[in-house]
C-alpha cells in the first residue's frame, strides 16, 4: 500500500517502508531518513541468461523531499528507465558535466597576474639570465598589471594590450618591448592550458605592427662602453695590483675576449692547462645555444699562471664561496671600486674588436671566430668546418702581448698575422 503523508512523518524505526513503483523510505539506525528508488537492469555480466541486477538509487533526505516530491523523482527516473537509461548513470554522468563545466568556468575566470605567476613558477628555473629573471614579474608588476592584472585572461584583448605598453613605447622602448614579449608568453601559456582562445592579441606580426612604430625607428642601439684599448694596458697593471678573485677573473676575461658569465660559470673540468684550452659548452654560451657547438678558447701564458695561482677548493675556476660562481655582478661592482664608470665590463670584447681591427693584420673570421660570434650564413657555416685554433691562439698571444706592454703611439705599430693559408 502507498504511504500516506502522516505515516512518513511517524515511520522512525531503522528499515525501508514501501509506497509502491519502487520508491521506499529509508530509515537507518543512525536515524537518517531518505528516499530510495529500487529498479532493476540487465546484468551485462550475465551474458544471454537474461539474468538482471538490483540497483538502489538515492532520492534525497525526507528533510529536503516531501513525499510527493520523492514520488514526482521516482517517476521521471522510471521514464528514464523506459527508455532504456540508467537513471543512476545518468545521474554521474550530468555531475560530472557540471564539474566538468564549473571547472572550465573557473579556469575562463583565471585572471591575467595568476597566469602569470604560474607561468614564472613553471618556467623561470630554466632560465639563465638572473636579471631578467628577477625583471620578469617586476616590469609585468609596473605596467601590465594595472591594467589587466585583476582581469580574466580571456578578457584580454589588442586594445588592453595597447594600454600597457603605448603609454612607454617612444619614451621606454627597450622596457616596452620586453613587457610585450611577457604578456604575449603568458597569454600563449594560457592558451595552451585552455584558459583563453582566439589568436594572441600581443602578437607583432601581421597585429600590433600596425599599431606600433617598429622599435629601431625609435631607439638608437646602445653599444656598451668600451675602453679605448690604446688604455688597455694601464688598466691591466692597475687590475695586476689588485687581490681577489675578482680581479683575477676580470683580468682572465680581458685575455681570453670572452663574456662575464662565461667567465663567472667557468668549471675545472671545461679547463685542459696542459693544451692551453678552455672548452666552454655550448649550453654557457650565447650563440651555442642554437648552434649547439662548444667554444675552444686558446689560453695565452698570462691565463695559464692565473689558472695556477687559483685556488682548487671548488669545481668553479672562479668560486663565489659555498661551492657557488663568482656572482654575476662581481666584476662589474670591482671596476666601480677602481673609479671606473666610462666603460662596461662587457666593452672589453669591444675593446679587443678594435684592437684587432686598427693594430692587427688579422682576417675578420678569425677576431668574430675568437668573439665566438656567428660566421656568414647558414651555408658558409656549414663548410667551415675549422674553428681555425691555431691562428686565434697566434691572436690571443698578441692580444696578452699588447695588454702587457704600454704601446708605442705610431702609425705603423701593426701587428702582422701569424701563419699563412687563411
Amino acid at each position: 500500500m502507498a504511504l500516506t503523508v502522516k505515516q512518513a512523518a511517524k515511520l522512525t524505526e531503522p528499515g525501508r517502508y514501501g509506497d509502491g513503483k519502487g520508491l521506499y523510505l529509508q530509515v537507518t539506525p543512525a536515524g537518517v531518513r531518505s528516499w530510495l528508488l529500487r529498479y532493476e537492469r540487465p546484468d551485462p555480466r550475465a551474458g544471454r541468461t537474461g539474468k538482471r541486477r538490483e540497483r538502489w538509487m538515492g532520492l534525497g533526505s525526507v528533510a529536503n523531499f516531501t513525499l510527493d516530491e520523492a514520488r514526482e523523482r521516482a517517476r521521471k527516473a522510471r521514464q528514464l528507465l523506459t527508455d532504456g537509461v540508467d537513471p543512476l548513470d545518468a545521474r554521474r554522468a550530468e555531475r560530472a558535466k557540471q564539474a566538468t563545466e564549473a571547472a572550465l568556468a573557473a579556469a575562463k575566470g583565471k585572471t591575467f597576474k595568476e597566469c602569470a605567476q604560474l607561468y614564472f613558477d613553471r618556467h623561470s628555473a630554466g632560465w639563465k639570465n638572473k636579471k631578467h629573471i628577477a625583471q620578469f614579474l617586476s616590469t609585468l608588476s609596473a605596467y601590465a598589471f594595472p591594467v589587466i592584472g585583476a582581469l580574466p585572461v580571456a578578457d584580454v584583448n589588442r586594445d588592453l594590450v595597447l594600454a600597457c605598453v603605448q603609454p612607454i613605447w617612444n619614451s621606454k622602448n627597450a622596457t616596452a618591448a620586453r613587457v610585450l614579449r611577457r604578456i604575449r608568453g603568458v597569454l600563449d601559456f594560457a592558451k595552451v592550458n585552455g584558459w583563453r582562445d582566439g589568436d594572441n592579441p600581443a602578437a607583432w606580426d601581421g597585429n600590433l605592427e600596425h599599431a606600433l612604430p617598429k622599435p629601431g625607428t625609435i631607439t638608437e642601439v646602445k653599444h656598451h662602453d668600451a675602453l679605448p684599448f690604446t688604455q688597455v694596458h694601464n688598466f691591466v697593471a692597475q687590475l695586476r695590483g689588485r687581490n681577489g678573485i675578482a680581479a683575477r677573473a676580470l683580468e682572465f676575461l680581458i685575455l681570453t675576449a670572452a663574456r662575464t658569465g662565461e667567465v663567472t660559470g667557468a668549471r675545472w673540468s671545461e679547463i685542459d692547462l696542459t693544451a692551453k684550452m678552455w672548452v666552454i659548452p655550448p649550453t654557457r654560451m650565447k650563440t651555442g645555444k642554437k648552434t649547439g657547438k662548444e667554444h675552444r678558447v686558446p689560453l695565452c701564458d698570462r691565463a695559464i699562471a692565473i689558472l695556477h695561482a687559483l685556488p682548487r677548493e671548488s669545481n668553479f675556476v672562479f668560486p663565489g664561496g659555498q661551492n657557488k660562481p663568482l656572482g654575476h655582478s662581481a666584476l662589474d661592482q670591482l671596476r666601480k671600486r677602481m673609479g671606473r664608470r666610462d666603460f662596461t665590463v662587457h666593452g672589453f670584447r669591444s675593446t679587443f674588436r678594435d684592437w684587432a681591427a686598427e693594430k692587427t693584420t688579422y682576417p675578420n673570421h678569425i677576431v668574430e671566430m675568437a668573439l665566438a660570434h656567428s660566421i656568414g650564413t647558414a651555408v658558409e657555416q656549414a663548410y667551415l668546418r675549422s674553428d681555425l685554433f691555431a691562428l686565434r691562439t697566434h691572436l690571443m698571444a698578441d692580444w696578452a702581448k699588447y695588454c702587457d706592454t704600454k704601446p708605442v703611439d705610431t702609425a705603423d705599430n701593426v701587428i702582422p698575422m701569424h701563419g699563412r693559408g687563411v
